[in-house]
């Protein structure tokens, strides 16, 4: 009988204690969620700014991956890492996360000027209230689009300007709009990048046929020559700190 009554007890003293905790709760003051209201009509002007200055963020933040690789030095530097690594004839040495990795930091190394500039005349102003959304976007494309002048060459752009029919309407570089500037940034990016890749290949080009001769010679035709040629082309990248080398090409050719 003891033991069913103090089991009664220990029942009715948790019961308590749960129903004071949810009261608690209950009376807790809640948190206000703020609501967008996308689907009810806007009642004023502002709430529409509002509205579509959000939708406007959602799309910069969805298309923020292909800014940061067409924008900026990441497609030369990716590419000219890739050839280093089929250069050397290893498929997964470095891997790809490193390659992206060290891809990325050097773009902000590289771009750390330009996002300073962005960031000093555009958006502190814009995040102090100084300037409006219009004014805050033109102060931006100004640092980017002079980096990608510095970049692109004039034969690219008399390329993309023929086929826009504006090359009559070209007075200076302001006059160049930018989604004409950007796809001929980029192709002066990928030429600038295969021919770099191009005198990469070269040295481990002569170690594979001089490699391919001595076997042939020797009468060694069951060997591949790959096998041979990878180690010497290892040894050389080392002896001549390849990777100072290539890194240095790369930051030269942004300054």
């Amino acid at each position: 009988m003891n033991k069913g009554k103090g089991l009664v007890y220990k029942t009715i003293l948790l019961t308590t204690v749960f129903l004071s905790f949810n009261k608690g709760l209950l009376a807790a003051p809640e948190i206000p969620i703020p609501s967008f209201q996308f689907i009810q009509p806007a009642k004023s002007p502002a709430e529409t700014a509002v509205t579509l200055q959000i939708i406007l963020l959602l799309t910069i933040l969805s298309l923020a991956p292909s800014l940061l690789i067409m924008l900026t030095s990441f497609t030369r530097i990716i590419v000219v890492l890739s050839f280093v690594r089929n250069g050397l004839g290893v498929q997964q040495v470095p891997p790809n996360q490193v390659l992206i990795g060290l891809a990325l930091f050097m773009t902000v190394f590289v771009m750390a000027p330009v996002w300073n500039s962005i960031n000093t005349e555009a958006f502190q102003p814009y995040m102090n209230q100084q300037i409006s959304t219009e004014e805050a976007i033109k102060r931006a494309q100004v640092p980017l689009r002079d980096f990608m002048f510095r970049q692109t060459r004039e034969k690219d752009l008399a390329l993309f300007l023929h086929y826009a029919k504006l090359q009559k309407d070209i007075k200076s570089l302001d006059d160049i709009p930018t989604y004409v500037l950007i796809p001929a940034f980029i192709i002066s990016e990928l030429k600038t990048a295969f021919q770099m890749g191009f005198v990469i290949f070269i040295p481990f080009l002569v170690i594979d046929m001089i490699v391919s001769s001595t076997l042939m010679s020797m009468g060694m035709l069951m060997l591949p020559p790959v096998m041979i040629s990878l180690p010497f082309k290892i040894l050389l990248f080392v002896m001549v700190d390849g990777w100072n080398i290539v890194v240095n090409s790369l930051l030269a050719g942004f300054h």
